[in-house]
């Protein structure tokens, strides 16, 4: 069972992040993420939540649209920031589900504001010039709207591995959490490996 994505849902406007070209908010997404994960310490995670969630109020997502995202990470943030708080305390914890937090409402303001089509174009169009290095840009865009497609489903396996948890009264053990949720991810990430070679799909 798959949720709906957390990533906002494209949104026809005419804000900013509407009329900027999609090349200069993924360019501007990966900087933003570059900052979240090189600085260190809660204020920097309480700023870079405040400029994130800036950002999607910028690009038209709003009361439920956020209820949302924060509803469907709450199922990984949950038992994410018991794990931390229980290794390193609650400030760790606060630090790695906060900036978590900040790059996923980031990205769903720049999935907001921008056309699926249009961004993966972009994404295609960027690395045609790696070619000669045997790069291939349709391979990569299919990858990269591979990974805004699985979220849903990892929330999915997020959400039963906490009801199997409960129905053993473990949903406070981090373990039994974590570790399920590490496993069925990577299944599910070979699967769908295995389905997209079954179509010829990533052969050479």
């Amino acid at each position: 069972m798959s949720a709906p994505s957390p990533l906002g849902a494209y949104r026809p406007g005419r804000g900013p992040l509407h009329r900027l070209r999609p090349g200069a908010k993924l360019l501007g997404l990966f900087a933003f993420s570059t900052i979240v994960v090189v600085a260190h310490g809660p204020l920097s995670t309480a700023i870079a939540l405040a400029v994130a969630l800036a950002l999607t109020v910028i690009a038209g997502l709003r009361g439920r649209d956020l209820w949302r995202v924060a509803r469907g990470f709450a199922f990984i943030a949950v038992p994410l920031f018991a794990f931390q708080w229980w290794q390193r305390g609650w400030e760790r914890g606060f630090e790695v589900v906060g900036d978590l937090l900040a790059l996923i409402l980031a990205a769903s303001a720049v999935t907001a504001s921008t056309a699926a089509s249009d961004m993966l174009d972009t994404v295609s169009w960027a690395l045609r010039p790696l070619r000669p290095l045997r790069v291939d840009p349709d391979r990569v865009a299919l990858a990269f709207s591979l990974v805004i497609r699985s979220i849903p489903s990892i929330l999915g396996i997020a959400r039963e591995t906490r009801a199997a948890a409960k129905a053993r009264g473990l949903e406070r053990d981090p373990r039994a959490l974590v570790v399920p949720l590490v496993l069925r991810t990577v299944a599910h990430a070979q699967l769908t490996g295995e389905a997209l070679a079954a179509r010829g799909i990533g052969e050479d």
